[in-house]
């Protein structure tokens, strides 16, 4: 993987060369406010997240004259049939923790399919729009400002990580997932893939991890101050975030809007 990263804009990633002085400013001020965000009392919280919301989407608006567009960011249909693999490896690791959370009496499920249904469709968008910011908004520019891939993929894996910390659960679990999915973006260049399994192994994590163990899913401030008080873990709409993997606020997992999750 020590490949130079200017030999993967040949491949689609920047085609026209950009100021590693702007790469640097979009990627700090971005990550910047959504650890603010994570780290903000609630009442706090909304203001940093707009601004976190304009930044990231301007940011990305911006950049798009330096990219081959869709291409770059993994938004192209063709070719998607080769990675189309990764989300059948999701369902049957998702399929084997529900198997032992079962075992173990840990497994909280919802009753028929259309409770899941309500209860998980808003984590699965913000699910999505996570590994949009993991692959679109981080990795490429991390490609721009380190010398090789590895070390592209190693920084904006441990970004990942450091904004699920306290939580002792989603933090190895972003660690591992981050690096294997920077590492099969850079392989296929597709995202949709990675999102869907994104969202299949946030979900299972919410059903076989007990609420009082992970804290609801909760990262940063939420998670230090998280009192145990429901008696369906991971199903209040009054909870504080939580992701899977990397930058969220600190609201429920199933909030179901937009902009109740995403800094």
């Amino acid at each position: 993987m020590a490949v130079e990263a200017s030999a993967i804009s040949s491949a689609g990633v920047p085609t026209t060369p950009r100021s590693p002085l702007r790469d640097s400013v979009e990627l700090a001020v971005g990550y910047l406010l959504i650890l603010i965000v994570i780290w903000s009392p609630r009442a706090w919280q909304r203001p940093f997240y707009i601004a976190a919301l304009l930044w990231i989407t301007g940011a990305t608006l911006l950049s798009l004259k330096f990219t081959d567009g869709a291409r770059a960011m993994g938004l192209r249909l063709s070719g998607i049939r080769r990675s189309l693999w990764i989300i059948p490896a999701a369902l049957f690791t998702a399929a084997i923790a529900i198997l032992i959370a079962s075992r173990l009496h840990t497994l909280n499920q919802p009753d028929t399919p259309a409770g899941f249904i309500k209860r998980y469709w808003g984590y699965a968008i913000w699910a999505c729009l996570q590994q949009f910011l993991l692959q679109d908004f981080f990795l490429l520019r991390l490609l721009h400002l380190t010398r090789t891939t590895t070390a592209a993929v190693l920084a904006a894996t441990a970004m990942f990580a450091l904004a699920h910390l306290p939580n002792p659960i989603l933090t190895p679990i972003t660690i591992l997932w981050g690096s294997i999915a920077c590492l099969l973006f850079l392989r296929y260049r597709s995202l949709y893939p990675l999102a869907i399994a994104h969202a299949v192994l946030g979900i299972t994590v919410a059903l076989t991890v007990p609420g009082p163990i992970d804290h609801n899913m909760r990262v940063g401030l939420g998670y230090l101050t998280y009192r145990h008080h429901h008696p369906h873990p991971h199903l209040s709409q009054n909870d504080q975030i939580v992701s899977t993997t990397a930058c969220v606020t600190a609201e429920a997992p199933t909030r179901l809007s937009f902009r109740h999750a995403l800094p």
